[in-house]
């Protein structure tokens, strides 16, 4: 078992805690940079996971470390891929149409986090739904833009005379991204913006009397997890290669929340460990469904019910997600066989952050 001794302030904001995280994150990077080994189905396979951890990272801002929730994410994702559609179509380079896409994005989480400055819980859930059927309409009914249900065809990522027109250059392209993202994260979350941001999950009452503007920081945290969310969509366009406004529904909207769920929020690991079960679940079921009997196999709502029982089983026996297994699992390793028994039973605590460590 590790025992971390700490003499100053800057080890305990240090990125990499132990030589162990060096090693270890130093090994996934090596891993991942050989990815484009691997048949190009799971190449492909990959790169949506690295989209949509850009896509989590944004919302377990906003949900796991600022305690907003938003079930109209979506509306930010489809904003961002149609920006980079739309501006690469007219011969924009990649990074420029990026950053717009990211900034305007952005705009349109600040006017949705307005309403957070009067409700929350439930009454923000709502909120944010609607605007997401706005946002959905709107994909629908500008045709001149969007191309609206018939739909948009992006072409590949271009910059400087450089074009990521193979599945492995686009990988790398996403996996830069990815990093940059998780980096900023962290980094933000060591700052005292990211301070607050969990203050305002714990008790909004306390931060509020310890200064922190819930106003301002509320509105950040939308605006951050939008630009996230856009960046996301930006890159999802040039994936896809074609975008409709059925993309980008409430189901979307339920399948991003639902990842940051059961991935474990709270965590920048669990961001990606959703995307890891976003889409290897349907992988896995189209896998074993063949082995099924032909009632249950061939059954149309089989993926929904899947992913119904998982959220359920999560709710009720895993609360922290995929990442709080994990740490249960580690210390379970680091303790034997000196563990004692209920260690692992749920206690107690005065603010969620204490259930985070």
């Amino acid at each position: 078992m590790r025992f971390l001794f700490k003499t100053d302030y800057a080890q305990d904001i240090r990125l990499a805690k132990h030589g162990g995280h060096v090693f270890w994150y130093g090994l996934l990077l090596a891993l991942l940079l050989l990815a484009p080994l691997l048949p190009e189905y799971l190449l492909s396979q990959l790169t949506f996971i690295l989209i949509y951890g850009i896509v989590g990272l944004g919302l377990m801002l906003l949900a796991g470390f600022t305690g907003l929730f938003s079930i109209g994410h979506a509306a930010f994702f489809g904003v961002g891929a149609y920006a980079q559609a739309v501006l690469t179509g007219l011969g924009w380079h990649f990074p420029f149409a990026l950053l717009v896409g990211a900034v305007l994005s952005a705009a349109v989480g600040v006017v949705v986090g307005l309403p957070a400055l009067r409700v929350k819980g439930i009454y923000l859930g709502i909120a944010t739904l609607s605007f997401g059927f706005i946002v959905e309409e709107v994909f629908a009914r500008w045709e001149s833009v969007t191309g609206g249900n018939a739909g948009k065809t992006v072409g590949s990522a271009k910059m400087f005379g450089w074009t990521a027109d193979t599945g492995a250059s686009f990988y790398y392209l996403c996996l830069a991204l990815a990093v940059l993202a998780t980096l900023g994260c962290l980094n933000l979350l060591r700052s005292p913006t990211g301070r607050a941001f969990v203050a305002i999950r714990d008790s909004e009452i306390s931060a509020q009397s310890m200064g922190i503007h819930l106003a301002r920081y509320k509105t950040l945290s939308f605006a951050l997890s939008a630009a996230l969310a856009g960046i996301g969509g930006a890159l999802y366009a040039h994936q896809i290669r074609f975008l409709s406004p059925d993309q980008f529904n409430i189901i979307q909207s339920i399948d991003l929340l639902l990842m940051v769920v059961i991935g474990g929020l709270g965590s920048i690991h669990g961001a990606f460990l959703g995307a890891i079960f976003l889409i290897g679940l349907p992988q896995a079921i189209s896998a074993v469904k063949d082995y099924l009997p032909e009632s249950i196999g061939q059954a149309p709502g089989l993926k929904a019910v899947v992913y119904g029982a998982v959220l359920v089983a999560f709710v009720l026996f895993e609360p922290l997600g995929l990442y709080g297994r994990w740490l249960k699992v580690r210390t379970y390793l680091q303790l034997f066989p000196f563990y004692r028994k209920g260690l692992f039973k749920r206690q107690k605590s005065f603010q969620k952050s204490d259930r985070l460590r």
